[in-house]
């Protein structure tokens, strides 16, 4: 790609990597590029980052044509940068768009752009223990029009921004309640993407959740309210008699790299790993009689995060005592130490940033 660049008058005063927060720093710059029907992909341009300008009549404020990913660059002991399988955020941005009709972002472009970004904004990837930049590429409809139809123009967008812990307990262990009314995804609906529209409609829960005293909702399935899917942000593992559970890739649950990545790990380490449907009832009754022996959430904002307690309606389990499990701590540990650059990569998933 021939990628316009436009320079900052003033760059922004860099934040305290000590105290980063998620998602408060925007990066100096931003990547942009727009699709038209007739001219396709077009214009790549590496510019300021601020306000962008939108027609009231924007289909995306009015029918949410919209999908984004979610990725990280990190800094290694030798000050070099490293992405984490960008290729992964890639296709399933594609596999997004292509269920709300929105055009195809090619994979080997989206790699150029992020690099392309990231590169620019070396100076803003943190070095402290834990931190890194978060990466947002995002697209959406730009037509002005009313009326529910595929738009005839699109906007793809990355933003960048330094990131301490996802969650301020920490690598601690979180509270979870499951919901028992609402509902985050059926078959043939939207649940395998990565839309807005999913993360708004799981909001009530995790207001409900917070209420209750609990940091995160498991979700259900939709069509029996039985079967365990994933958390808000996060798929999520259950260590049940020395077996890993987790719900199956079948249209509802997103296809997570971490997911996919503690998958393959856990497999080379010797565990059995059943992607199949694990009721709610049984994931209590494993709970109650101890062989319930490990819970984690697994993303790539938290990376990982254990759960020490689950509650389904007027029912409380407490898993290892609340504690981090043993496993839980190796994943961590193996994970963010590929990722840091400080084990060895030997599946070929970071790519550098040069």
């Amino acid at each position: 790609m021939d990628i316009r660049f436009v320079k900052r008058d003033v760059l922004k005063e860099k934040p305290d990597q000590k105290h980063l927060g998620f998602g408060k720093y925007m990066t100096d710059y931003m990547f942009v590029m727009d699709w038209t029907k007739e001219d396709g992909w077009k214009d790549a341009r590496i510019v300021p980052e601020g306000p962008i300008s939108l027609e009231p009549a924007c289909v995306t404020l009015h029918y949410a044509q919209e999908t984004f990913e979610g990725m990280k660059a990190y800094r290694t002991a030798e000050g070099k940068i490293q992405l984490f399988r960008p290729e992964m955020n890639a296709k399933r941005m594609i596999n997004s768009n292509a269920r709300l009709c929105m055009p195809e972002f090619p994979v080997d472009m989206f790699v150029e752009a992020v690099k392309a970004l990231v590169k620019v904004e070396a100076d803003w990837v943190p070095s402290e223990p834990e931190t890194s930049l978060y990466i947002r590429p995002f697209m959406f409809a730009t037509e002005a029009a009313l009326g529910v139809h595929m738009a005839s123009a699109y906007k793809f967008m990355i933003i960048c921004c330094p990131v301490g812990a996802y969650y301020a307990e920490g690598i601690n262990p979180v509270k979870i309640l499951v919901e028992d009314e609402l509902v985050r995804a059926v078959k043939g609906g939207t649940g395998f993407t990565k839309c807005g529209g999913n993360y708004a409609g799981s909001i009530l829960g995790q207001v409900k959740a917070e209420k209750l005293g609990y940091s995160q909702v498991l979700w259900l399935d939709g069509e029996h309210r039985k079967y365990v899917e994933e958390v808000g942000t996060m798929n999520i593992m259950f260590k049940i008699a020395g077996e890993i559970y987790t719900a199956p890739i079948e249209g509802t649950v997103l296809p997570g790299v971490t997911r996919d990545s503690m998958i393959h790990l856990l497999r080379d380490w010797g565990y059995k790993v059943n992607e199949t449907r694990l009721s709610v009832d049984d994931l209590m009754k494993a709970g109650h009689d101890g062989t319930l022996e490990e819970v984690f959430g697994t993303g790539t904002a938290a990376v990982i995060s254990p759960v020490g307690e689950l509650r389904y309606k007027d029912d409380v389990v407490t898993i290892n005592d609340f504690k981090i499990g043993e496993l839980t701590q190796k994943l961590y540990d193996t994970l963010t130490g590929i990722q840091w650059g400080k084990l060895p990569d030997k599946y070929g998933w970071t790519v550098p940033v040069e």
